[in-house]
């Protein structure tokens, strides 16, 4: 992520008055470039708290946590049609007051996960997220539900303002935060490596309906985490891989899908260095990589301990291996020697000639929650799911964290490719596959 930049006025100083203007990162500009009302690229975040809380309370934690993370305050500049660059603004206070208090009411819940997916939060209006402290009349407690535009900020990112805003809330001192793990580096190995120019498998297309609405749709599921020996060389983060892996696999074959025998899957998969602390950087800090497996390792009767281990190797060198958050011909695109309408139109262009391309799906694992997210006398969070955005031609994402030894997954999916039912099956599979991994089934 691109560090604070300031515009200068002459002599050094700044322009009085004016915002702090900070350029687009390449993250940032590429997702700008390829927004689109059908399917907002949103994250969405549910904090469940066993207790309510203060409304008053709440909102000023929040604005505190904000003044703490300034580079939350953020808002896209206007810019003219020539402009060679998008930037964004540093507002310094909101623009908008982002927290409020749907009606409490049957549904709501339901309701707030909809509107996460169906409606991104505006990015010319600083902060560029909402926060919905949702409660049910049948329900204890409440959900604080957060929708986070992609364009600006990642779920690591807005988990660590709900972090600070639990600390403020709570008036308790922050934690030490752990460092991310820095796994040594080790190459890939080469006789399970499937070939970098193979076109990968797509997730086949499902029964979306006769008139399928645009945009995403979404379940969560609270699971076990699966269990490992202790010592084991693979990492829960691998049973996830393997079990989205033989998810997709089976959910091919069941479809007939073109190809399902023969070709290779390849799963992105973010990856975050970044420090947990007050000091985390806000923004898009994650790195993508990508994990591929053969379609012969992937067959029925598969030796899933093998496969664990292997997995286990692609994942550790790909951490290990430096490389730029998208690849390194993300870069180019952001070049500032077009305007950034031209920069868009070729950026689109090449994401639709690209899609066949286009990894097969996203595991995105969030790990164990690294902050208590200790709301005083609303209690402390008994779980939290997030959602990563499944736009077509991928069409399909996999989150998952992990609060009190549980694991939380919310499968996403775009409706122009699953239905509802079909969304149901994907689950099944992926809860007896994950059970497969574990060490009391190999």
């Amino acid at each position: 992520m691109a560090t604070t930049q300031h515009q200068r006025a002459p002599g050094g100083g700044q322009p009085p008055g004016e915002p702090v203007r900070v350029p687009f990162p390449v993250v940032d500009e590429v997702a700008r470039h390829c927004a689109q009302d059908a399917e907002p690229s949103t994250v969405h975040i549910e904090i469940h708290l066993p207790g309510r809380v203060d409304e008053e309370r709440l909102r000023s934690a929040f604005a505190a946590a904000l003044a703490r993370h300034p580079r939350a305050l953020m808002r896209e500049r206007p810019r003219g049609p020539l402009a060679r660059r998008y930037e964004w603004e540093l507002t310094g206070h909101p623009d908008t007051d982002p927290v409020s208090f749907p009606p409490c009411a049957p549904g709501a819940l339901e309701r707030a996960r909809a509107g996460a997916l169906d409606r991104a939060p505006a990015l010319t209006a600083s902060p560029p997220l909402r926060l919905d402290v949702v409660r049910e009349p049948d329900r204890e407690g409440c959900v604080l539900l957060f929708t986070v535009h992609h364009t600006a900020l990642d779920g690591p990112a807005c988990l660590r303002l709900a972090a600070t805003a639990a600390e403020i809330y709570s008036d308790s001192p922050a934690p030490p935060s752990p460092a991310p793990a820095r796994p040594a580096a080790a190459p890939l190995p080469r006789q399970s490596r499937t070939p970098a120019l193979a076109r990968p498998a797509q997730v086949a297309p499902g029964s979306p309906g006769p008139a399928p609405v645009p945009g995403n749709a979404m379940l969560v599921a609270e699971l076990p985490v699966p269990r490992r020996e202790s010592g084991a060389p693979y990492t829960v983060n691998d049973q996830l891989m393997v079990a989205t892996a033989l998810t997709v696999a089976g959910w091919n074959r069941a479809q007939g899908a073109p190809g399902a025998d023969r070709r290779p899957l390849r799963i992105t998969m973010p990856v975050d260095d970044r420090t947990r602390g007050p000091e985390m950087p806000i923004g898009n800090g994650t790195r993508l990589v990508e994990v591929g497996f053969t379609a012969a390792e992937l067959a029925p009767g598969t030796d899933v301990a093998a496969l664990l281990r292997t997995t286990a190797e692609r994942t550790r060198a790909l951490k290990a291996q430096p490389r730029p958050q998208l690849g390194h011909g993300a870069g180019l695109l952001t070049v500032p020697l077009l305007p950034v309408a031209a920069r868009a139109a070729l950026t689109r262009g090449l994401r639709v000639a690209a899609g066949p391309w286009t990894s097969t799906t996203l595991l995105s694992n969030i790990g164990r929650i690294p902050y208590p997210l200790d709301f005083g006398d609303a209690g402390q969070a008994t779980a939290v799911w997030f959602s990563a955005p499944a736009r077509m031609p991928r069409g399909l994402t996999f989150t998952t964290a992990s609060t009190g030894g549980r694991l939380h997954l919310a499968l996403r999916w775009s409706r122009t490719l699953l239905g509802e039912r079909d969304g149901a099956r994907l689950l099944d599979l992926f809860t007896r596959h994950l059970a497969a991994t574990s060490s009391e089934a190999i």
